[in-house]
């Protein structure tokens, strides 16, 4: 009943709004007709200033008694309309001059209870006059009233038929319902499973009862299958917890020794990491040995030479043939020779200085002040021996006056690896690779280092393993699969810092790290030194 209700008062009142607005379009276009009618009888009045002729065509509206007022304006050029011809209904009061309002009522309006509307009479495309006209609206009220009034009756008689169709359907439909409704209560209070609906009339229900009577038997199958299983269960019972207990002591010894495992697997991987750290010392020594052993063999070339050639001025000396111009010569030599020596003693000696602060660096762990642009030219110094096998262009941007305190080592570990990968991975079909390092300080307290390559990129499958131990792209060639993961550990754990990556195919990669340190103004290293 209530959707029925619904529909109907949806649907009439819908229908009704139309019919409503079909009326007032009918009378809207009436005063636009009348209005037009009124023009054109009025255009030769105003052509003749004859305004008792029109005066006299104006009285023939009394016959359409919706017409309550009718004015008639002549327009002069350059001047406003004036006051030409009027009609009034008899029982209506005359309307002051409304020439005034031709903008408002250049379309009907409904103002209170009436139409008004203003139309221009034109003669040759030329406006000479105005009508104004005014409808009353009692006719458009007493149909939209009729309209209303049959509507609302016919939706109440049409309620009340279906309210006596619904109370008839609903005892042909309720009492099968109410009945099966019955069975089921009594099934549920009685736990008796044996009752079954009756059939009725009704083919929707006469499913239903079927339905529910199927279901009864297959009740009583399962409550029948459900006391043997119990009986089942209660002798699987006992058994059961005795299996409980010895499983439970198996799982017991087999997470012990998974955990005994799981430990060793730690320390095999610390080990590893250990490992990893060592041999990168060890090349890095094995390198910086080669390379001290270049100058240190010039110098001792020259050294020998210097020897040899005081020897042959010592037996000339002696055998008194020394000449001016020998002597001037190995004097010259001798400057030679010994510019030779110093320089390559000197190299050495850096090379050496270098290698020892990075050395004593990576095997320590505690703090110390140093300036940041100097730690990366002695890790760049320590490599040289295995960069110098390439044409890479590594650059370092970093201010010269940065000074912090921070563990130096994992900074070493970090930027070696960094610059290795990226020989070996990054470049790896590459001649000259270019790699840039910025330092910036992010603020007064957090340093971020941001390391570029140009190299071959890392495909995304790689990218998120990049960190995972035991992850390379040259297993059996020597490659670990430990140095990106050292690189992690040593940011996370011994700068307590982080490390993200961005890279794409082709397209080199980027590491930015970020870390927190204690930055040192170089006017108190001063006035400490």
């Amino acid at each position: 009943m209530a959707i029925t209700t619904s529909a109907l008062v949806v649907t009439s009142s819908i229908s009704l709004i139309n019919q409503i607005t079909n009326y007032k379009n009918e009378l809207i276009q009436q005063v636009i007709i009348y209005a037009e009618i009124i023009s054109n009888n009025a255009i030769s009045s105003l052509e003749f200033d004859d305004d008792l002729i029109e005066e006299e065509n104006l009285q023939i509206l009394k016959a359409a008694t919706f017409i309550e007022a009718v004015h008639i304006y002549r327009v002069v050029e350059g001047q406003n309309p004036t006051y030409f011809t009027s009609y009034n209904r008899p029982d209506q009061a005359r309307t002051p001059p409304m020439w005034k309002h031709i903008e408002d009522f250049k379309t009907p309006v409904q103002t209170d209870n009436k139409f008004e509307f203003i139309k221009p009479i034109k003669l040759d495309d030329k406006i000479i006059g105005y009508v104004y006209l005014r409808v009353s609206a009692d006719i458009l009220n007493q149909l939209i009233s009729s309209s209303i009034v049959t509507t609302f009756a016919a939706l109440l008689i049409i309620l009340i038929i279906c309210y006596l169709l619904t109370l008839r359907l609903q005892k042909t439909l309720a009492n099968p319902i109410i009945n099966l409704a019955t069975l089921v209560q009594r099934i549920s209070r009685q736990r008796d499973y044996k009752g079954r609906a009756e059939s009725t009339n009704i083919k929707e229900l006469d499913i239903l009862g079927s339905a529910f009577n199927d279901m009864l038997d297959r009740t009583q199958h399962y409550l029948k299958e459900r006391d043997f299983a119990e009986q089942e269960q209660r002798k699987l019972h006992a058994s059961l917890e005795e299996k409980v207990q010895l499983r439970t002591v198996a799982l017991k010894a087999a997470n012990q020794e998974l955990i005994e495992t799981l430990e060793k697997l730690h320390q095999f991987q610390r080990q590893m990491v250990q490992n990893e750290k060592m041999a990168s010392l060890g090349d890095m020594v094995a390198g910086v040995a080669h390379e001290v052993n270049t100058p240190i063999g010039l110098g001792v070339t020259a050294s020998t030479m210097m020897l040899d050639r005081l020897n042959h001025i010592e037996s000339e000396f002696e055998a008194k043939t020394l000449k001016a111009s020998t002597l001037s010569k190995f004097i010259s030599e001798g400057q030679e020779n010994l510019s030779i020596i110093y320089r390559n003693l000197n190299r050495a000696a850096e090379l050496i200085s270098s290698f020892k602060q990075v050395a004593v660096d990576q095997s320590s762990e505690s703090n110390r002040v140093f300036a940041f642009a100097q730690l990366l030219d002695e890790i760049l110094m320590s490599m040289r021996p295995k960069l110098k096998k390439y044409k890479h262009v590594i650059s370092v941007h970093c201010p010269n006056d940065l000074y912090i305190e921070t563990k130096a080592g994992p900074i070493n570990q970090i930027i070696m690896n960094l610059v290795m990968n990226s020989i070996t991975h990054g470049f790896e079909f590459m001649d000259e690779g270019k790699i840039d390092i910025y330092i910036d300080l992010v603020s007064e307290n957090k340093i971020k280092i941001r390391y570029v390559d140009n190299g071959k990129g890392i495909p995304e499958p790689l990218r998120k393993r990049i960190f995972d131990p035991f992850v390379t792209t040259k297993r059996g060639q020597g490659g670990s699969g430990l140095g990106m993961h050292l690189v992690y550990n040593l940011i996370t754990q011994a700068l307590n810092g982080s490390i993200t990556i961005t890279s794409e195919v082709d397209k080199g990669v980027e590491f930015t790290i970020l870390f927190p340190v204690r930055i040192i103004d170089p006017k108190t290293l001063a006035k400490g030194s």
